[in-house]
């Protein structure tokens, strides 16, 4: 356990053994929360989040699109394999 103080500005100094186990280096953006128990630090995300329909089909792609009944064919086809493995 450490002991650090909050000086006349509000500032804290983070133990060098913490920043150094957390790779926490200069500039390191922090998001502060209150919690019940007291003041949780954590490193803010490098990237906001991200959701699957944000980010789906945004990659270009050179072959044609697969039809329907493509689709349906490969999923017949792998659930055949895993039958076959005895995983279904």
């Amino acid at each position: 356990m450490s002991l650090t103080i909050v000086s006349t500005k509000g500032q804290v100094i983070l133990p060098k053994s913490v920043r150094d186990q957390l790779r926490w280096g200069p500039g390191t953006r922090l998001v502060v929360e209150q919690t019940a128990d007291g003041v949780l630090l954590k490193a803010k995300p490098l990237f906001p989040p991200a959701r699957h329909e944000d980010v789906f089909g945004c990659l270009p792609s050179h072959k044609p699109p697969k039809t329907i009944e493509d689709m349906a064919a490969a999923i017949g086809d792998a659930v055949k394999v895993r039958h076959d493995r005895g995983r279904y």
